[in-house]
């Protein structure tokens, strides 16, 4: 266990009934000094693991705090000049312990805000690089970065909630919801691929005991009302949407393959006809992700990113944001970068190091 000075950023389990009674303690005494001694005490206690909860208590019981923002917290209330600010202090910690707030499509605790620095608000995303830990692998060409369904899940589902993949590819968001406790359907048009991205995702830990399913087969067609109720389901609280960036990347000889679209009016019909059969499956109010990039043909940008947008859009969805995440090269150009330098400078453009993720709510 770390110790309360390393102040991990990983949650930890308190007995929120033992935390609140020293939280009231601390503000019945009557004097600035006496409060500060006995938040002393309570660091050291706490320090301790004094307050930590214990196997048998049960999980109403307990509150996940993270040690690094809750001494931040005591501190602050150590350094007030005033008893009566003090308390005030206390007051606003002892009410975000005692009444978590969550939000209405998340777990995040409204009133504990603080703690969830690792989730992203902004509308850029700077990512060094991917995450290459536990089965999450790197070899297939066009999957998304493992972070991208892990902030989406964060913001837009609480843990039991349903998630539905329509592109399921390597198994990059089957993963991550086996990590953070949400199940998860995912059709794969390409049998090879869906059989691997099984093997990837069942060598993933289930600590959390949530389903995992694969469904192999067009997300335009697939029976998808069928495979959710085999699990007991009827509708995901989330949609995410990671189609081939139309032929940039072939991803087999699949003609249903929308990555083998004849132009990009077919590709964008295909991905229009795939919007249309998953939406009823998405809760009303609920959220869908769309990942997507631009291309360039025959000289021009193709802004595919928006044309997809508009598909979306036109099945009753309202755009709440456009998150702008950089992208690195492909491997095919991760050597290339002089020359598609080069490239840039020659044909009056710019090279790509950005893709879209487009949140749309259901209406």
């Amino acid at each position: 266990m770390a110790s309360w000075d390393e102040a991990p950023a990983e949650r930890q389990e308190f007995d929120r009934a033992r935390l609140l009674a020293a939280l009231d303690a601390l503000r019945e005494l009557p004097e600035i000094e006496g409060l500060r001694s006995g938040l002393a005490d309570l660091q050291a206690a706490l320090g301790r693991g004094s307050f930590l909860a214990v196997a048998e208590l049960p999980s109403e019981a307990r509150v996940a705090l993270r040690p690094g923002v809750l001494r931040a917290e005591l501190c602050q209330v150590s350094e007030a000049y005033t008893l009566e600010r003090a308390r005030h202090y206390l007051r606003r910690l002892r009410g975000g312990i005692a009444r978590p707030h969550s939000g209405a499509v998340n777990d995040i605790n409204l009133a504990r805000w603080k703690e969830y620095d690792q989730v992203l608000t902004d509308s850029l995303w700077l990512i060094e690089k991917r995450d290459t830990s536990g089965a999450h692998l790197g070899h297939y060409w066009g999957n998304f970065v493992p972070q991208i369904p892990h902030q989406l899940l964060l913001r837009y589902t609480k843990r039991g909630d349903w998630v539905l993949d329509a592109f399921a590819g390597s198994g990059t968001t089957l993963i991550e919801c086996r990590r953070v406790g949400r199940h998860c359907l995912g059709v794969e048009l390409n049998p090879a691929v869906a059989a691997e991205a099984r093997t990837l995702v069942e060598s993933e830990a289930n600590p959390r005991g949530v389903v995992t399913d694969l469904l192999v087969g067009d997300s335009r067609a697939a029976d998808i009302e069928v495979a959710l109720a085999r699990h007991g389901a009827e509708k995901a609280q989330l949609l995410l949407l990671h189609p081939p960036y139309y032929d940039i990347i072939r991803f087999s000889t699949d003609e249903r393959d929308l990555s083998n679209a004849a132009s990009c009016e077919d590709f964008l019909r295909l991905f229009g006809e795939v919007v249309e059969h998953v939406t009823p499956f998405l809760e009303a109010g609920r959220y869908c992700a769309l990942v997507i990039g631009d291309k360039y043909g025959k000289g021009e940008w193709l802004p595919l990113g928006f044309h997809c947008m508009n598909e979306v859009l036109r099945r009753g969805y309202t755009l709440k944001s456009i998150v702008v995440k950089n992208f690195e090269q492909t491997r095919a150009k991760r050597n290339q970068e002089e020359l598609w330098r080069y490239r840039a400078l020659v044909g009056g453009f710019y090279v790509f190091k950005h893709e879209y993720i487009m949140i749309f709510q259901k209406t």
